[in-house]
């Protein structure tokens, strides 16, 4: 299919984990409508969890183009992803995307795009763009403040100033877990990716944020890359886009709940809690006596089930007050059930997002890298409360029970969630305002290259 005459062609390439992959099929959405054609390149494994929602909508807007990675004996093609690749392979996984450039370089002199819109991760998709005189923009699908402060002041300390937002910080084994993490992932022969791939970055860089509540970090992550940031507001994924079978019997469930008395419980897709976590949070639950809907994950390949990871006779002892489900929840409908009045997250920032977007409360509970920052946001800004680890960062039951019972039902509660609401009615008043934004900076970019 030959892009539409009179329109941008963009390719876009995130990395290869449904938490970007998402936030980037989200953007070519919005830009669809503003007369852009979008390019979405990953691997087939990747291409195939969001092909039916595309094509349903998007088949005249929206081209899948496949990249593939070079074939190794430990990387089967169903491991192209992050989503159940075992950790040890991560590295692997990150090695074999960086030597699938040459692939992606073919892709971009067939496709000859107006404009590139690559990931943190990707210093060689510019280098190739710009080899070819095409610009090359990034698209940061997390915070600002987090981009300043994780990437730019611990990573790499490029500052060399203390970071000014104390309010924003990281607990002592917090920052042993992301060191540990940091020292895992490094690679000897190409120490500073995001950095190249920063630095690359024609005139602009797109984050996932808005300025109604970023906008500080936003100046100052602009001050330190010497780049305009760009944000393009929340990217929610619509909730009609999403349909499943079990839909029904959980909303049925919902609409038997008082208004508010509910909490959704997700840790998202990428991230499993382990037995004794499940069954802290279980606890948590049971002992907070407020209504649930729960979503267990477990590990690709782990032969688990439900029964065996919650504490005895626990889905007895809840009986109607709870719903525990495995796998899958539509979570953009529950958020938005009249029923939902809390939203036990790990702080994923898409997640934080949507719940923003939807008025729902947090309840904290951050696991790795980039969420308990994410989590000293939502607790600064007024729209949720963290339940806190022990010191050796273990998850409390009692805590949980606190916190939620805090967040929903008490009136001590009451200003977290008045100003979720008002959160909520601005950024929905907003509408596709930063998209606008957004497309003005593309268009100028593409018509001065």
């Amino acid at each position: 299919m030959e892009a539409k005459k009179n329109t941008i062609s963009i390719l876009m390439l995130p990395w290869l984990a449904h938490g970007h992959i998402s936030p980037f099929l989200e953007l070519a959405k919005k830009l669809t409508n503003r007369n852009f054609h979008i390019y979405l390149c990953s691997t087939p494994i990747n291409l195939s969890s969001i092909k039916k929602n595309v094509t349903k909508k998007y088949c005249e807007s929206i081209e899948l183009v496949e990249l593939h990675l070079p074939s190794l004996p430990n990387l089967p093609p169903h491991y192209h992803t992050t989503n159940g690749l075992p950790p040890h392979l991560m590295n692997t996984l990150k090695k074999a995307f960086e030597n699938a450039s040459p692939n992606f370089s073919k892709i971009l002199q067939t496709l000859n795009p107006d404009l590139v819109i690559y990931d943190f991760n990707q210093p060689w998709a510019a280098e190739f763009a710009s080899s070819m005189n095409i610009p090359a923009i990034q698209f940061l699908t997390f915070s600002a403040a987090i981009v300043a402060l994780l990437a730019l002041h611990i990573m790499f300390d490029k500052s060399g100033e203390k970071f000014p937002f104390p309010e924003i910080y990281l607990r002592e084994h917090e920052m042993l877990q992301i060191k540990k993490s940091l020292e895992e992932s490094k690679d000897e022969n190409y120490k500073d990716p995001f950095n190249d791939a920063l630095r690359l970055s024609r005139d602009i860089v797109l984050v996932k944020t808005s300025r109604d509540f970023e906008g500080k970090y936003i100046d100052y992550l602009s001050k330190l890359v010497s780049k305009k940031i760009v944000p393009v507001g929340s990217l929610v994924q619509d909730s009609i886009d999403q349909d499943h079978d079990h839909e029904e019997i959980i909303m049925q469930w919902l609409d038997k709940k008082e208004k508010c008395s509910s909490v959704f419980v997700s840790f998202g897709s990428e991230y499993f809690l382990s037995k004794e976590e499940m069954h802290e949070v279980a606890q948590g639950l049971e002992f907070s006596k407020v209504n649930f809907i729960w979503v267990i994950r477990f590990p690709q390949g782990e032969k688990n089930s439900i029964q065996d990871v919650l504490p005895q006779g626990f889905l007895e002892r809840v009986g109607e007050r709870g719903m525990v489900l495995e796998k899958w929840a539509p979570q953009a409908a529950i958020l938005q059930h009249r029923s939902t009045g809390g939203f036990v997250s790990h702080c994923g920032w898409s997640s934080v997002m949507e719940s923003m977007k939807f008025g729902v409360p947090i309840i904290a509970m951050p696991m790795h890298i980039d969420q308990p920052m994410n989590a000293r946001i939502v607790e600064y800004i007024g729209m949720g409360v963290e339940a806190l680890r022990d010191e050796n960062g273990k998850l409390q039951s009692e805590e949980i029970a606190k916190v939620m019972r805090e967040v929903v039902i008490e009136e001590s509660g009451e200003g977290v969630r008045k100003k979720t609401k008002e959160l909520s009615e601005k950024m929905n008043m907003k509408g596709d305002e930063e998209i606008d934004g957004v497309v003005e900076e593309l268009v100028a970019l593409c018509n001065n290259k």
